[in-house]
């Protein structure tokens, strides 16, 4: 979900208690987004291994950070298009949803 100002209909993140003076209301986003920036972090094999944060474009226009996951990190490119996804975060405290994105297209093997 996104916040819409109602007078512009711009998209707005993140959410808000007060935009402007003209109001605004909730829409469902379409989850459709393109990597816009993105970087590796590197982690040893028994603290998780290798993953990718990203900071992706939403359709809507505003950008966020999210994991890329399904994915090698090190294949995340500027402009790949991603669908949005929620995970639960196995945090040491608590279990918490949060929106991850994967790779629109799945890549197919070939065999050479």
């Amino acid at each position: 979900m996104l916040q819409r100002i109602k007078e512009t209909g711009e998209y707005v993140f993140y959410p808000r208690h007060v935009v402007g003076s003209c109001g605004w209301h909730w829409v469902e986003a379409s989850g459709r987004g393109i990597v816009y920036s993105s970087t590796v972090i590197r982690q040893k094999p028994e603290r998780g291994g290798d993953f990718c944060v990203a900071i992706v474009e939403l359709s809507e226009g505003p950008r966020l950070i999210a994991r890329i996951i399904d994915v090698v990190p090190d294949r995340v490119r500027i402009g790949l298009p991603v669908t949005a996804s929620v995970q639960m975060a196995d945090w040491k405290w608590e279990d918490t949803p949060i929106v991850a994105f994967r790779p629109s297209y799945v890549e197919q093997a070939h065999d050479g």
